[in-house]
């Protein structure tokens, strides 16, 4: 084979076997995850689970605002805002995943040739955050969805009521 022809390809191999840090995974997934940023970070921009996260949060913001100023289908835009708040708690799932996962299978999978990978503090300290964040906006999920869902059956009832 000509050295011009394997040129691309030593290239493309030097790419794919740089090591990812951890640290600098579980940072991303926390400050940025919703956007796929730890996703486009590890992967790359192919990525279609990175463009997904960042689709679906674009989708929450757009249902969030058109619930809050009243405008458009409000089961679409609950659709919409359910979907952005999935996005943004995963993110929070996956720092914790990727943060407690041990060093060695890190290594494996996404540092195979760099330096071994040592977890420290904070690491530790993130997935502390990302445990106190995710937990606090599923409890406020659940308790917007549910406090929505009895409102709704209390006015159904006063309707039935004044029939």
């Amino acid at each position: 084979m000509p050295a011009a022809s394997q040129a691309p390809a030593i290239a493309t191999e030097a790419r794919n076997t740089r090591g990812k840090s951890k640290l600098a995974t579980v940072a991303l997934a926390f400050l940025l995850g919703s956007l796929g940023a730890h996703r486009f970070y590890l992967k790359g921009l192919g990525d279609k689970f990175g463009w997904v996260h960042l689709l679906c949060t674009v989708a929450g913001v757009l249902g969030i605002a058109s619930l809050i100023l009243g405008t458009g289908n409000t089961a679409l835009n609950w659709f919409f805002a359910v979907a952005g708040g999935a996005s943004l708690i995963s993110a929070f799932l996956t720092a914790i995943v990727f943060g407690l996962r041990p060093d060695d299978k890190w290594d494996a999978q996404y540092n195979p040739h760099g330096t071994p990978t040592r977890s420290g503090w904070p690491v530790v300290i993130l997935i502390i955050f990302s445990l106190m964040i995710g937990t606090g906006l599923l409890m406020a999920g659940l308790a917007i969805s549910f406090q929505t869902f009895f409102e709704s059956q209390v006015e159904a009832a006063k309707a039935l009521s004044q029939e």
